[in-house]
Formats: C-alpha cells, sequence, structure tokens
C-alpha cells in the first residue's frame, strides 16, 4: 500500500538554514518518513526555483523576488502548490507567502498546519493579511498549536479551537546525553571558570530576547559567570551594556558554538536563563535543549508556549517579563540552594523526555495526519498533559 503523501511548506528548510521551526519541520520528517512520503516546498533565496534531495526527501527550492518584513515574494509559490500532488498539506504559520499561495491555488488534499506563533511584530501588515489568514486557518482541517496556552492567548486560535490538536514541538534527546567525551569537556569548562556558577543562555541575540535585563541583573553576582553563547544583532548593543555596567568579568559573549561545545556548556552550568519578554518568543526550544542536559529554567511568564515548557516552581521558575528584579531573585534562590537546583534539573530532564522528544512530537503529528485522512481514531489533544 503507498504510503500518504505529505507536503510541508515553509519559506526555509535546515539544512542549510538553521532556525527553531525549519529545524522542526526536519525533525518530523526524520521521525515519520517510514510511514509518510514527504516533499518539502520552500523559498529558494533567489530568483531561480531548484531541486534537491536530503536524505533521499525531495526538496523544491522556489525563486523568490526578495522578501519583505521576512516573507518571500514569490509568485511561482502558488503554481507549485498546483502542481504537486497531496494527500496533506502541511503548512507551517506564520508564512504568508504558504497560505495567500493556498488561498490563490486551492490543492486538492487535507490541509495541516502547525500555528507556531501569531504575528506580533508586523502590525501594518497584519490588518492586510489577516482575513487571508482568518481564511486559510477555516478551511484547514486540523491546527496544530505548539501548546495548549496559544490557544488561549491567541485571537485568531480562540475562534477555531475546535480544530485545535495541541502538539508541542519536540526535538531528538540522545545528543544532548552526557557521553564520556561531553564529561571530559565540562571538567575543563568548571576549571577554566574556576568553579565559580555558571548561568548559560543558547539563542541568536534578537531584540526580543530581553537579556539587557539579565546583564542588568548580574550586577548582583560578581562571583557568577553569565556566558551567552550566539550571535545577532543585539549583540553590540549588549556588549556596550555590559562596559557601562563594568561586567566584563561576569559576563562573557562565546558566539557562536558547535553542537557539541554547546552540550558540553549546558552540563557545565548550573542554570539556564530564557530571559525572552516579548512574545515573539513562541515556545522556546532552547529551554528544551537545556532541560535534555539536566538544567532547571528561568523564563519569562509569556501568553507563549514559554511558561508551558519550563513550569514555574517545578522544572525552575518563571518570572514576571522584562524585570531584571524578577531575574534576579530567581537566579538568587536557585543560587542559595544546590538542593532545588538539582531536583529542579531532575524535573526538567524527566519533562524533556516525556513531552518535547521527537518520538512524543512524531506520534501526535501522525495521529493528526491519520484523524484528517479517516484512517485513525479522533482524539481530543486539547487537554494535552501540562
Amino acid at each position: 500500500m503507498a504510503q500518504p503523501r505529505v507536503v510541508h511548506v515553509y519559506k526555509d528548510f535546515w539544512p542549510p538554514i538553521l532556525g527553531g521551526i525549519e529545524r522542526s519541520i526536519n525533525w518530523m520528517i526524520g521521525g515519520l518518513r517510514d510511514q509518510f512520503d514527504f516533499t518539502v516546498l520552500v523559498n529558494s533565496r533567489g530568483s531561480g526555483t531548484h531541486e534537491r534531495e536530503w536524505e533521499g526527501i525531495r526538496i523544491i527550492e522556489v525563486g523568490e523576488w526578495g522578501r519583505i518584513q521576512s516573507a518571500p515574494v514569490s509568485p511561482a509559490f502558488p503554481l507549485w502548490l498546483r502542481r504537486l500532488q497531496a494527500d496533506v498539506w502541511h503548512f507551517h504559520i506564520p508564512n504568508p507567502t504558504g497560505d495567500l499561495s493556498w488561498w490563490l491555488a486551492r490543492p486538492r488534499g487535507k490541509v495541516v498546519c502547525t500555528y507556531h506563533s501569531d504575528i506580533v511584530r508586523q502590525k501594518g501588515a497584519l490588518k492586510f493579511y489577516r482575513p487571508f489568514l482568518r481564511s486559510f486557518l477555516s478551511h484547514c482541517d486540523a491546527i496544530m498549536p505548539t501548546s495548549p496556552r496559544l490557544i488561549d492567548s491567541s485571537p485568531l486560535l480562540s475562534e477555531f479551537r475546535g480544530k485545535c490538536r495541541p502538539v508541542p514541538l519536540g526535538m531528538p534527546m540522545k545528543p544532548f546525553e552526557k557521553s564520556v567525551q561531553v564529561a571530559a569537556r565540562v571538567r575543563e569548562i568548571k576549571r577554566l571558570y574556576r568553579g565559580l556558577p555558571i548561568i548559560i543562555f543558547v539563542g541568536k541575540l534578537r531584540y526580543y530576547k530581553g537579556l539587557q535585563f539579565m546583564v542588568s541583573a548580574m550586577r548582583g553576582f560578581p562571583q557568577a559567570r553569565f556566558l551567552i553563547i550566539g550571535e545577532g544583532p543585539e549583540g553590540p548593543k549588549l556588549k556596550r551594556l555590559v562596559a557601562e555596567f563594568s561586567l566584563q568579568n561576569s559576563v562573557l559573549f562565546l558566539g557562536e558554538l558547535p553542537d557539541e561545545e554547546v552540550i558540553a556548556h549546558l552540563h557545565a552550568g548550573d542554570m539556564f536563563v530564557l530571559p525572552s519578554h516579548l512574545p515573539s518568543e513562541a515556545f522556546g526550544l532552547s529551554q528544551v535543549e537545556a532541560m535534555a542536559c539536566g538544567l532547571p529554567v528561568i523564563s519569562c511568564d509569556l501568553p507563549t508556549g514559554v511558561p508551558y515548557v519550563n513550569q514555574n516552581e517545578v522544572t525552575g521558575y518563571t518570572v514576571f517579563p522584562g524585570s531584571d528584579a524578577t531575574l534576579h531573585h530567581a537566579v538568587s534562590e536557585l543560587l542559595a540552594d544546590a538542593k532545588r537546583r538539582f531536583a529542579m534539573g531532575e524535573a526538567a530532564l524527566r519533562r524533556a523526555h516525556a513531552m518535547f522528544s521527537q518520538e512524543a512530537m512524531c506520534a501526535n503529528v501522525a495521529r493528526v495526519y491519520g484523524e484528517v485522512l479517516g484512517t485513525g481514531d479522533r482524539e481530543d489533544t486539547t487537554s494535552t498533559p501540562q
């Protein structure tokens, strides 16, 4: 019997574009490739259209004229939606290029979408785009928000509650295990920082990450080290702030590191901080990475999936966003109580494996595919365990 054909639709694919949504698509396909026949339809970041393969999966990169507020301008995209055949079209939202193209092409097949987040920053464009997005969602057979919390916080999703099947994002857990090589590197890192407490951040240095509040909070911890792993447009501004507060010994910018180095630093850390203060932080996969290494997490109480991943006073603390005082208090609580740090880290590790593994995500996605295709039992996932 032929496998059901599924086409994932987004603007980029990893590899080579490294991002949270791109990685999630890769992991969904990788975990379900034995059950479904996948194609990926994305844009090329250039004028030409190209086809390639990734581990036997067909990747179609449609030419574009450029990007407006990160959305590809691609007149040929609707033509490809008409040309391809699929039993299930799996869109990833937000991506105006994809759902506007569906609205123009109306290809045959069931339609599902993973709803990663609302559009937060481009409010002017949203006034034009919102009616098309609402129409697209009304035609979806199932909508997969990345957390139950998103159904309540999103004005659009609340209109389509009956179609929502929460599917939390997940990732492979095995790479984050503490191997012999990682353990040896951990000892080196701890020696480098002379056994001082290590606080970790991993991610792009973007406007919504709230790192300025964490830098300010570090004025109260001269004997701790805050390691910032990653680069991004906010880097120069943050470095000026560190100099202004004379925190060059306490706040260290490590830049981009190879995956194995990131994992070693996470295992060497005492806690992980995701100080994102704006709802552009829709889920926070970096939290899952830290939890998979047994770290307690400090994050902010945003109206997104962030506090769904990190449970307050269980796997860490969720604090009021945009406040150096609340971050300072949470860090103080964890630094003062090694037993609590360990217990929260163990709870974080268990939650990562139970809720946010690649296997858990793929099982939920397969269940939704089966429901819309009529090959599986409908299951109400709106009450996904907390």
